[in-house]
């Protein structure tokens, strides 16, 4: 792949890059600095792309682990509540209960239907992203649905 190619190749993946970081640091200037981080990384790194078919796939895992290295760095907290009312300024759907129910989710079971239902990924794909098996990611899948489900179910009801 020419760095033609993997600058068209960001551009075209920007939003689903924003979400990816969001679902983990929540802070927005936390997520253009692991973003920027992992375009850095990814031009000085293009050489270790083995199939361009796997790019997008590559470029998301660069992607995650400069989530995980601002995580480390910062270790710090960010409470829902502000997250929520960042959440609503952003977006005025009527699917802020089920936001909120995906966001309360385990790390890695919120990552996996993030990229599973909000960006579009592959089980496959994800399972690579992660390094994991995909039957680890149809198993937190099935877990998150399930634990949805109950959580909306419990708010209806209320």
């Amino acid at each position: 792949m020419k760095k033609e190619e993997l600058g068209e190749l960001i551009m075209a993946s920007e939003d689903a890059m924003y979400h990816v970081a969001k679902t983990l640091l929540y802070s927005d200037a936390d997520c253009a600095d692991a973003i920027q981080e992992a375009i850095v990384k990814a031009f000085s790194k293009l050489y270790t792309l083995k199939k361009d078919a796997y790019a997008k796939t590559w470029l998301m895992r660069i992607l995650l682990n400069e989530c995980y290295s601002v995580m480390r760095k910062e270790k710090r907290v960010v409470s829902l509540e502000d997250y929520r009312q960042e959440e609503k300024a952003e977006e005025q759907k009527d699917y802020s209960d089920l936001y909120e129910a995906i966001y309360r989710l385990p790390e890695e079971m919120r990552l996996s239907v993030t990229l599973y239902y909000l960006e579009g990924y592959s089980v496959r794909e994800i399972a690579t992203m992660m390094e994991t098996t995909e039957s680890a990611v149809k198993n937190r899948l099935a877990r998150a649905r399930q634990r949805l489900r109950n959580e909306l179910a419990e708010r209806a009801a209320q």
